[in-house]
């Protein structure tokens, strides 16, 4: 072989080991999306399949969902994987889905749920859409994961869905960064989360919700994900210490009972179950288990 030719082949080498290097170092991201937080529902009808606005409603979130892929991949992210995250997790339009990622729908029997698919690999994590706890006052279609649920804490701190979530995150030392949603679940997760930027789209009053224009939520949101991603180093993995006590408030004494069949739950109060478990991701499993 003569100097030029080992040359080249020598760079074409550097240069294949170089694109290795940067695919291995690149940012991901994990996007979860639910509904009830997007901008404009403020009905439950809005966000069910029979609803007659619902098809209008799964278009604005994919659009909001595409948001917050455009501020990932503005910021340097070279993977993004999308968690469809409400109801029947079949809402987002996957051809209207930005190319740049990945969409994960329909549910499995894992605890992980609205986090399904993040592990230690992932740089971040962002929520879109998403809303409050059940009962929190002001709050647009406030609930935590289903009607049965009216308050869920671990180690006695009262969580929103985002924070239970957030703890799975953690568990895998992902940060979330970003939430998108309404008013009240910004203001529960910076109490709850400390450092985390947030785009409040509505803000509930009574039963009503007075909304950005989808637009304006957008660019905002689109803004808030490439900020937050471009200074990570501000934001620290959700973390509780062990062991976790996970205590779970049902509305019925019928679904209490068949929550206290779940192996280690103990029935502590009125309508009231408790487990305690070593790590975020077996109390979570108790969680739904004991829902079922």
């Amino acid at each position: 072989m003569n100097k030029l030719l080992f040359k080249g082949a020598l760079l074409s080498l550097m240069l294949v080991g170089s694109a290795g290097a940067q695919s291995q170092d690149g940012l991901k991201v994990f996007i979860s999306v639910d509904m009830e937080g997007i901008t404009g529902t403020v009905n439950v009808d809005d966000v069910r399949r029979t609803g007659k606005d619902y098809d209008y409603f799964r278009q604005t979130m994919t659009r909001e969902a595409n948001a917050a892929i455009e501020g990932a991949l503005a910021a340097g992210a070279t993977e993004i994987v999308v968690r469809d995250s409400h109801g029947s997790a079949l809402n987002l339009l996957p051809e209207m889905l930005n190319r740049n990622s990945k969409l994960l729908r329909d549910w499995s029997d894992g605890p992980m749920v609205m986090m399904e698919g993040i592990d230690a690999s992932y740089d971040a994590a962002v929520y879109i859409g998403y809303h409050a706890s059940a009962g929190t006052p002001n709050s647009v279609l406030g609930h935590t994961s289903s009607g049965d649920v009216t308050n869920v804490s671990v180690n006695g701190i009262r969580m929103p869905e985002a924070g239970y979530n957030a703890l799975m995150a953690g568990h895998y030392d992902v940060p979330v960064v970003f939430i998108a949603g309404d008013k009240a679940i910004c203001d529960e997760a910076k109490a709850l989360l400390g450092n985390v930027e947030t785009v409040a789209v509505k803000e509930g009053i009574g039963q009503a919700a007075l909304n950005l224009h989808p637009e304006v939520a957008r660019e905002q949101i689109r803004a808030g994900v490439e900020r937050a991603l471009r200074n990570l180093d501000n934001y620290k993995p959700y973390k509780l210490r062990a062991p976790y006590t996970l205590t779970l408030t049902l509305k019925t004494e019928k679904n209490i009972n068949k929550g206290a069949l779940y192996p280690g739950a103990k029935r502590t109060g009125d309508w009231e179950l408790t487990y305690v478990g070593k790590d975020v991701l077996e109390i979570m499993s108790a969680y739904k288990g004991m829902r079922r």
